[in-house]
């Protein structure tokens, strides 16, 4: 579960952004090809908190889809899972948005 791995950098984060205020929201933008379930991420950062300033913090999670631009299209295309390849079966094909992963806001109290 690499989630956990990330949840304890997003909560690293938040809380040297905060310096020493408490945190109660974390405003997260992740992308449809990281391969992170939003509700496993969300059960880790609670896990990665304890005992932190971002202790009984929000987790906001700003879902964005997987985008290809495709060559042989000259379109974006969304993808309907996370293997790069255009629907029209074309693997000439740039990744758009999808990969995003990070912290957008901290809000502290």
């Amino acid at each position: 579960m690499h989630e956990l791995a990330i949840a304890e950098n997003i909560v690293g984060t938040a809380c040297s952004r905060a310096a020493g205020r408490p945190v109660r929201r974390v405003t997260v933008r992740i992308g449809a090809l990281t391969a992170v379930v939003p509700d496993d991420m969300r059960f880790c950062f609670d896990v990665a908190a304890m005992g932190t300033a971002a202790h009984g913090a929000a987790l906001d999670l700003d879902l964005c889809p997987a985008i290809v631009f495709c060559r042989s299209c000259q379109a974006d295309k969304h993808l309907p899972d996370r293997i790069p390849l255009c629907p029209c079966g074309s693997a000439d094909v740039t990744v758009t948005t999808g990969r995003e992963l990070h912290v957008v806001s901290v809000e502290t109290a």
